[in-house]
């Protein structure tokens, strides 16, 4: 249905109202209107990486390990699958009139908020540092949520909108300043593209303030950029219980009644939380007009009518065994393996089973369902873990030895002796085994949202890069005993890897890689298919390499703007091949330009395998602006493409760089072309010192000028 024709509906219906209904519709929880035929409905439910807390579902790897992928057209398909359970869940629970929490077509996905800072503890809720790569990525998941037919199949939303990324402990107080640089550069590129290009249906605002106005009602984010500058038409809603902190915590009103108002006219439809019940009371104080009230209802209903909600639609025919079906659990399957980031291999992966005869499985996350999952995911039928997906792998073939090793953390009521019990017992499975698998890292516990379920440290922030005590001293009794040793990490941010890479063959990240995920690590592991993944965040050496965590200003942080050397790069990702990128040249120049002056640019790239084995891998450019002096630092992506090149074989494939890529923001925040000289690189990883390093291949370089190459 149009938006056109939807908002006219929704206008009529909400005419019929009343002012108090009105008001009512406002909140999350919206009741019934028994005398309009109106059910209830609650607008909450959630679908970070597959339905969450509805109960059964494809619980695909986290956010952050889909970003790893590197492949748009994948997580579209993900999303696909998510909407298609999220339509089964909602035809079921409806039809026993069930119309609780969790069980919507409005699902508060994805967060496009750029990872800044490795300490912040959501970081793993996003496509991770980069705003190019967010937002492809998150045009991807909204298109693909929200489908192409004549209703929308699930309503989408970008959150937290915006300069949103930690501290967590603060989030309700804290106002983060940034530039309008910074802003534009930075903060807002994924938020554009998702209301530009994917037509999101709702935004969501974040908890803090941003430069003194809180962000649920910011007349400067919502009404000036999102609807007046990108013309946003879809409706806004609050984050949870975000409204009552304007009086309670950031002070700038005195009582709920103005904080509902402050949020109302700014621009936010809905509440998520209870301040919106006093609506009713800034009307009667003259806070607000009936025409705020109003519109704001008429904008919930528009989505409504645009899901279909009110009339057979094309998706009523999706049943209840659509959850979690063979094809959802083989798409989770796939992007599960795509998303594994090989850091090392001095040779020691693929494992060969016909020469391994005992393989040691050791660490606290080894046979963990929650290091599977990260946060805000549903229930699997079935959970495979790294330690069971690797004994079904050897079953009859290699004797598998376990120990837990450590706790995950520091646990200062276990006695020494217990301690040194599972210390001892690792290092006697070490030393017995031909190989050690080793499976350190963090869960949902250690970073996550503030206040979340199951957070141990209650912020959800980390306080450092180091992996938790017990696990470093884990790590230290493994490599004692000399024996190879491949690290599989399971974390959501980045983490100090500086005594692995000295003393293991090597590493894998994991990230958290779904319910079943165990099965494909295994697969991985053993060679049944090559790693391919890419980090999406830069791992740095130490915390001295970044600013102080409050300070919102982008210089120092992520790999567009850091001045050293990064452990392991944005971008850097081994395989079991040797691709690379054998030549690249400008194919051809659009001859219609965007506003800026600027024309896409079709980039023809030759990527060849010259080892042993087929393997996918991802082709990424870069581009810097040689010559304004609003340039970013350091090459930052602009194009990538994930490929796939059989071995001793060569492939030609097409990138376009979207006319955008080439312009730069001005100190006042201004979008703008400056300058008709830019240098491209084409390869497999950024084109810093250490990537180079690291993989051994150069990219191509290709230099512009006027898009002529010199």
């Amino acid at each position: 249905m149009k938006r056109e024709e939807a908002r006219h509906r929704a206008e009529e219906l909400v005419g019929k109202m009343t002012l108090e209904e009105r008001a009512g519709q406002l909140k999350y929880d919206a009741p019934a209107i028994s005398r309009l035929g109106i059910p209830a409905y609650n607008w909450w439910n959630e679908s970070l990486h597959g339905v969450a807390r509805a109960g059964t579902a494809t619980v695909f790897p986290q956010a952050i390990g889909m970003a790893a992928s590197f492949d748009d057209e994948l997580i579209d398909m993900v999303a696909d699958c998510v909407a298609t359970e999220g339509r089964a869940k909602y035809n079921e629970f409806s039809a026993h009139n069930d119309r609780d929490i969790y069980k919507g077509l409005t699902f508060w996905s994805p967060n496009v908020n750029i990872f800044r800072d490795p300490r912040w503890g959501r970081g793993h809720e996003t496509y991770g540092e980069d705003p190019y790569l967010t937002s492809r990525l998150g045009v991807a998941y909204v298109k693909g949520l929200q489908g192409g037919g004549e209703v929308m199949k699930a309503a989408a939303c970008a959150k937290h909108y915006a300069v949103h990324s930690g501290p967590e402990a603060i989030r309700h107080e804290f106002d983060a300043r940034v530039t309008e640089k910074d802003m534009e550069e930075t903060y807002l590129p994924a938020f554009e593209a998702l209301v530009k290009e994917a037509h999101v249906e709702a935004v969501m605002g974040a908890y803090n303030r941003t430069n003194g106005e809180p962000c649920c009602g910011s007349d400067t984010m919502i009404r000036k950029i999102l609807r007046g500058k990108w013309g946003f038409e879809g409706h806004f809603v609050s984050d949870c219980w975000a409204i009552k902190d304007f009086h309670e915590n950031h002070m700038v009103t005195a009582t709920p009644a103005e904080s509902a108002a402050m949020a109302l006219n700014a621009g936010c439809d809905l509440n998520c939380g209870v301040t919106y019940l006093h609506i009713l009371a800034a009307y009667e104080q003259g806070l607000v007009t009936e025409e705020a009230i109003t519109e704001a209802a008429v904008r919930l209903y528009t989505t409504r009518y645009m899901l279909g909600l009110f009339e057979p639609n094309e998706y009523d025919g999706i049943t209840y065994e659509a959850v979690e079906c063979r094809k959802h659990l083989e798409v989770a399957d796939k992007i599960t393996k795509e998303s594994i980031v090989m850091l090392k291999n001095d040779g020691i992966l693929p494992l060969d089973i016909n020469k391994i005869k005992t393989i040691g499985i050791i660490g606290p996350n080894a046979d963990s369902r929650r290091a599977l999952t990260g946060n805000y995911h549903g229930t699997s039928s079935e959970y495979v873990t790294v330690s069971e997906g690797i004994q079904q792998y050897v079953k009859g073939s290699a004797r598998v030895l376990f120990s837990e090793g450590c706790a995950l953390f520091e646990d200062k009521t276990e006695s020494l002796a217990s301690k040194g019990d599972r210390l001892s017992e690792a290092r006697i499975v070490a030393e017995h085994s031909d190989v050690v698998i080793l499976c350190l890292g963090l869960d949902e516990t250690l970073e996550g949202e503030e206040g979340d379920t199951g957070n141990s440290y209650a912020s959800g922030d980390k306080t450092d890069l180091l992996l938790p005590r017990p696990q470093r001293e884990l790590m230290e009794v493994v490599a004692g005993t000399g024996r190879p040793v491949v690290l599989c990490l399971m974390a959501g941010s980045a983490i100090d890897l500086s005594y692995p890479t000295e003393n293991f063959g090597a590493i894998l990240q994991l990230w958290y890689p779904g319910a079943r995920g165990g099965r494909s690590v295994a697969d991985i592991l053993f060679g049944e298919i090559s790693p391919s993944g890419k980090l999406p965040v830069t791992f740095y050496n130490n915390l001295e390499q970044l600013p102080e965590f409050t300070d919102y200003h982008m210089q120092g942080r992520t790999y567009r703007y850091m001045e050293g050397v990064a452990q392991y790069p944005f971008g850097f990702g081994l395989t079991y091949g040797a691709v690379a990128v054998t030549d690249a040249r400008v194919s051809a120049v659009s001859e219609e330009k965007d506003a800026f002056g600027f024309s896409d640019v079709q980039i023809k790239v030759t990527v060849t395998n010259e080892g042993t084995w087929d393997t996918d891998d991802v082709v990424q450019i870069y581009i810097k602006n040689t010559v304004s002096e609003y340039a970013v630092k350091n090459p930052a992506l602009c194009a990538f493409k994930r490929v796939h090149v059989k071995a001793g074989q060569s492939v030609e494939i097409l990138l376009t760089i979207a006319g955008r890529e080439f312009t730069v923001v001005n100190d006042r925040g201004e979008r703008m072309s400056d300058g008709t000289e830019f240098e491209l690189y084409v390869g497999t990883a950024q084109p810093d010192a250490r990537s180079i390093e690291l993989t051994g291949k150069p990219p191509v370089k290709i230099k512009l000028k006027n898009f002529v190459t010199v």
